[in-house]
């Protein structure tokens, strides 16, 4: 086998790796565009029941937010996800608060 076959075996080789990954890397991103979706109506939907717990402490004479229900809420991502879990957490209740 000469220098040139073997390089254009290694060529050829590389190619279809990268080829591989590429498509390993798009079917990736489509999942990841998926969970987003999903993601993004949770949150919407999170944010309607949200409006409706406010609206009903409201009306009984609360107050719009109940620092103590918050706090376990933060604690609860905190203890899933770590300290990034704590700064998702206060993204989401920043989205809730304030619908009525």
């Amino acid at each position: 086998m000469s220098s040139s076959s073997t390089a254009t075996e290694s060529t050829e080789t590389a190619a279809t790796e990268t080829t591989g990954a590429a498509d390993v890397i798009g079917t990736a991103r489509e999942r990841i565009d998926a969970l987003d979706g999903q993601i993004l109506d949770l949150v919407r939907e999170r944010m309607t029941v949200s409006a409706g717990i406010q609206e009903a402490r409201i009306a009984s004479g609360g107050r719009r937010v109940q620092l103590s229900r918050e706090m376990e809420i933060l604690d609860r991502y905190r203890q899933r996800l770590g300290k990034p879990g704590t700064t998702l957490a206060m993204t989401l209740l920043e989205l809730c608060r304030g619908r009525v």
